[in-house]
């Protein structure tokens, strides 16, 4: 009996050990979580509310894989393409996403001078001739003076007024490329050169004139750039990590081709117009297509 005594006493007196030592474990973790609950307070304490489910930095880690290296003897076949990349087409909205729109981006990498940009003259057109940064500067805003008068005293003052230029006016892009065929794969590519906003000029009453380039951008040096900038993708999936870079390596733009290279250096709106100016570019495209499938006999 004393036996059965002593067995309980020591059963009851280890589940109440076992039972302590849960409970301890339990309100230091309670402990731990309310003191990290209040640390994490205290740390975001003044900072920006963060406008999303979780901060979102992978875009700004990825890198971009180099170009496979090319020799000049397996190019077989060659052909440069000047395109026109309309931001008005429905495919190519994205390049006008109020929020950060493609020229902006290109604006202020330009201003900042993280982005290298050249002269929209024959030399620039080759990335021979850059631009510097006020050069830059003074493209994108311009002063003019204004003269107001002091509704109280009447007196006449000057003042300095600085206009930014407005996105919007940039409605299309060129791009500069070369197709060629790499006889070593077997594979008809395409290696995009450079890339030139077109701003809209207009005269003192607000009336279109022309179009000219503001300038161009090597299109190699900008695609890490490009790399760390996500662009906004229609479909409803909002964190698709496509970014610019993506987007012109899969070729995902609408455009029409407006000068093929020729002997007499000139564009197609130098001979045809209207309708004939389209279907003469449709016809580069189809040619481009039809060299790779003429190749191969089935």
């Amino acid at each position: 009996m004393q036996t059965f005594i002593k067995w309980t006493c020591l059963c009851l007196l280890l589940v109440f050990s076992t039972s302590t030592a849960v409970l301890a474990q339990i309100n230091e973790e309670v402990e731990t979580t309310t003191t990290n609950t209040e640390e994490t307070e205290v740390i975001q304490e003044g900072e920006a509310p963060l406008d999303d489910i979780v901060k979102k930095d992978i875009m700004l880690e990825r890198r971009v894989l180099a170009y496979q290296p090319i020799r000049e003897s397996d190019i077989f076949w060659e052909k440069r393409i000047w395109r026109i990349i309309d931001v008005r087409e429905k495919m190519n909205l994205p390049f006008a996403y109020p929020e950060e729109p493609f020229f902006k981006i290109l604006s202020d990498a330009a201003t900042k001078g993280d982005l290298p940009v050249y002269s929209t003259d024959e030399e620039g057109a080759k990335f021979k001739k850059r631009m510097s940064t006020d050069d830059v500067l003074s493209m994108l805003s311009k002063t003019d003076t204004v003269v107001t008068f002091d509704p109280e005293t009447y007196e006449e003052k000057v003042q300095i007024v600085r206009n930014d230029i407005n996105w919007e006016d940039v409605k299309r892009f060129r791009l500069k490329e070369v197709w060629f065929f790499d006889k070593e794969t077997s594979t008809l590519q395409v290696r995009i050169l450079g890339i030139a906003p077109m701003i809209d000029v207009k005269d003192n009453e607000g009336n279109f004139r022309f179009e000219k380039p503001m300038f161009w951008v090597y299109y190699p040096q900008a695609r890490e750039l490009f790399a760390r900038h996500r662009v906004f993708t229609p479909g409803g999936n909002q964190n698709a990590t496509i970014s610019w870079e993506d987007l012109f390596e899969m070729r995902y733009f609408a455009s029409y081709i407006y000068k093929e290279s020729n002997v007499y250096d000139r564009k197609i709106e130098e001979y045809l117009q209207g309708v004939d100016l389209l279907m003469e570019s449709e016809k580069i495209k189809n040619e481009i297509f039809n060299f790779e499938h003429d190749l191969w006999q089935y």
